[in-house]
This record gives structure tokens, C-alpha cells and sequence, in this order.
């Protein structure tokens, strides 16, 4: 199944996990020549607080014709439940050729909001939106990997870690993801768990989904030594530096402990002594696989502090752990959220609970950021409109 040395017989994977458009890439490393097909329509899109402006395709999202450009724009799911993406229309109308745009409320949609991974242009747009300009100039690429460990860290969670090519380098922002390139041009994607420091080195935390055939393979079959196709760095969660007077709230639900586990040692390694404030929810207890090592953070750093939080406790809850939901725990700690910076990773539903109540507790909407791990593009909207 995989390319590269070995030749297996492909799985048909599951559907779990986020995918990502074939079609996006950096240009600065792949330059692209897209000639317009005889009567095909195009519709010009400016961005207005930059004046920045790009073209899209008939039949092509606004996201994706901006990434294809080269103009970041913020995103994360790509299948219109996240609401990473979400923008305000200034003049011009989208519609929507595959999902409706479930992360908009009907107000929202009122007042002109569009979810620019699903939206589509029916003519010339103006916009409101943010521009994204640290990971501008970071090429995405693809290569080849060898798996050198594979480690259980859980239960159901394994991380590995995979070298790259003597002569080649990943580089990345603490916080973005990879995809692992499957046959028949399907992908799943998991957040770097390692710091952008270890160029050659990608550590990798990966659950175990029931009835998810690659996540299976990945258990019982992939070898240290067997080869991966990677494509990345993807992704717009990262530590903001515009605002480094901030204290920091970092929140993830299960294996959303990875991104900001590199996103915790990259602040360390270069010496940034914000406030920094993790929370960590799981299950239970044999989730908790990084607690040594968050406590760790936290006793050698005074700026650090680490709460994690049980949702289904069975009595054997760590002294210093809170039993409930991970967003409870954090308003708990923190209920005026002004001041903060809050990054979240892990699944919609810890994310959509959060982001609804941090923004009652005065969180302000422009300083979340989050990293939401979706199903796949063709999963059933009846399932995406599910709280996961």
C-alpha cells in the first residue's frame, strides 16, 4: 500500500481524520501554469483591509483559489464545520455547491458571513478577512519518510517517529500538520508533535479509530523501517507573536496534546517567558500518556501551569486534576478570558463547546485559535452535522 520500497495491497481507509485539497500547494516550490478553459468564468476577489485580491474559478472555493495564490487565509477542517474560514462579505454573493455552511449560524449568514473552504463565488467579491503572513514563505512539500519508532504511548494511541532524507529538511511552525499520502489520492492528516528544531525528526501521535482501516494498519501492520509519503507543512495554528504581552491559554482533548506539545518546546527553546497555562482533557487516566512530561514543564518553569481534566473519572483522578469537560476546567481557573490567547486542538465537539463559552467569558473572537480534527470531505453531511 504504501509508496516507496514496500508494496502492500491498498485498504479502503476511513474516512476519519482532516483531508486537505490535492490542488493546494505553495507555489514559491511548485509553480503551477493555469491556463482558463475556453467560455470557463472567472471572478475576482479583493480582500479589503489589504486590497489584496486573487482570482477564483468557476466551480472553485475561494479558499482554495486563494491558497493556490498564495494568499493565506486562516483554515483548518476544509469541510465547512469548523468555522475557521469564516469571513464577511462586503459586496458580491457565494453559494454553496456541496455542504451547507453548518458552522454558520443564521444570524451570521444574515449579516453575510461565508465559509470561503466551501463557498464558491457567483461573481466578483469583496471581503473581510484575515490574512495569515508567518507561514507565507513556508514551502509545502512532499517526500518520502522512514519509520524508525513506533511506540505505544496509550491504549489506543501510538506515536512514531519518521526520518526524512539525509538531504532534505522540513521546516514548520510549532502547532501545524502533515498529511500521510494513501493510494488512489486520498490522505489523512496528523498534527507534529515535535518541535521545528528536529528538521529531520516528526514525531507523530496517532488514536486508534474503530473501524478506521489506515489507523488500524498503522497498529498492526506499519514496521519501523517501512517507508511513508508525506505532504506539509499545512495549517494555520501557530503561536502569534503580534501580541506578546498576552498570557497564553493552551487547551487540547486527546492526541490534541500534540500540536501543542511542539508548540510548548518551541517557546522553550527560544527562551519566551509568556504566561502559559496548559489544560489537557481526556477520558480517563490511561489517556493522560504526556503527563509526566507536562508536569515536567510546569515544575521547571514558573511561567508554565498544567491542569488536566477527566470527563469520565472512575475515582482515580490525580490530585491536581479536574473532573469534567476541559473548557470547564479552564474557566474554572480563568473565568475573565480578556486577556488571553487561547489555542485549541482536538475534536469539534471540545471545540465548539469552548469557543461558545470562552467567548462568554470575554475571550476576544480574533485571538482563538484552534485546530479542529474533522472527518473527511466525503463524509455525509447528515454525520458532519452530528456533534461529533
Amino acid at each position: 500500500m504504501r509508496q516507496g520500497n514496500r508494496t502492500l495491497k491498498p485498504l479502503a481507509w476511513s474516512n476519519y481524520n482532516r483531508i486537505t485539497l490535492d490542488s493546494i500547494q505553495n507555489q514559491r516550490q511548485y509553480p503551477r501554469f493555469h491556463i482558463k478553459p475556453v467560455n470557463m468564468k472567472q471572478f475576482e476577489v479583493r480582500i479589503i483591509s489589504s486590497n489584496a485580491s486573487f482570482a477564483v474559478n468557476e466551480g472553485e472555493s475561494i479558499l482554495a483559489a486563494a491558497l493556490r495564490q498564495g494568499v493565506m487565509l486562516p483554515y483548518s477542517c476544509k469541510n465547512g464545520t469548523c468555522g475557521s474560514c469564516k469571513a464577511r462579505l462586503e459586496n458580491g454573493d457565494v453559494h454553496y455547491p456541496f455542504h451547507p455552511p453548518l458552522a454558520l449560524s443564521r444570524a451570521e449568514i444574515a449579516e453575510g458571513y461565508a465559509l470561503l473552504c466551501q463557498a464558491e463565488p457567483t461573481g466578483d467579491l469583496q471581503i473581510h478577512a484575515r490574512e495569515i503572513e508567518a507561514v507565507r514563505d513556508i514551502q509545502v512539500r512532499r517526500m518520502p519518510a522512514r519509520v524508525i519508532e513506533k511506540t505505544l504511548l496509550a491504549p489506543d494511541v501510538m506515536r512514531i517517529r519518521i526520518k526524512l532524507p539525509s538531504a532534505q529538511r522540513l521546516q514548520f511552525l510549532a502547532g501545524q500538520y502533515l498529511d500521510v499520502l494513501l493510494p488512489k489520492g486520498k490522505r489523512r492528516a496528523f498534527s507534529i508533535a515535535s518541535a521545528p528544531l528536529l528538521e529531520d525528526i516528526i514525531e507523530l501521535h496517532i488514536r486508534h479509530i474503530e473501524g478506521g482501516d489506515f489507523t488500524g494498519w498503522v497498529f498492526d501492520t506499519l514496521k519501523v523501517g517501512d517507508i511513508l509519503r508525506l505532504e506539509g507543512p499545512l495549517g494555520t495554528f501557530f503561536i502569534r507573536n503580534n501580541q506578546t504581552d498576552r498570557p497564553m491559554i493552551l487547551m487540547g482533548g486527546g492526541t490534541g496534546i500534540a500540536p501543542l506539545k511542539s508548540m510548548i518546546e518551541d517557546l522553550l527553546e527560544h527562551h519566551d517567558r509568556r504566561p502559559l497555562n496548559l489544560f489537557w482533557g481526556v477520558r480517563n487516566l490511561n489517556e493522560l500518556y504526556l503527563h509526566e512530561q507536562a508536569r515536567e514543564w510546569e515544575k521547571k518553569n514558573e511561567h508554565i501551569s498544567y491542569t488536566s481534566a477527566l470527563s469520565h473519572s472512575s475515582g482515580d483522578t490525580p490530585s491536581a486534576s479536574f473532573n469534567g469537560l476541559v473548557h470547564d476546567a479552564v474557566l474554572k481557573n480563568h473565568p475573565d478570558l480578556s486577556t488571553f490567547d487561547v489555542y485549541m486542538s482536538g475534536p469539534p465537539a471540545m471545540i465548539d463547546a469552548a469557543r461558545a463559552a470562552f467567548l462568554k467569558a470575554g475571550a476576544r473572537p480574533e485571538r482563538i485559535f484552534f485546530d479542529s480534527f474533522e472527518f473527511g470531505l466525503d463524509v455525509p453531511v447528515r454525520v458532519l452535522a452530528r456533534s461529533h
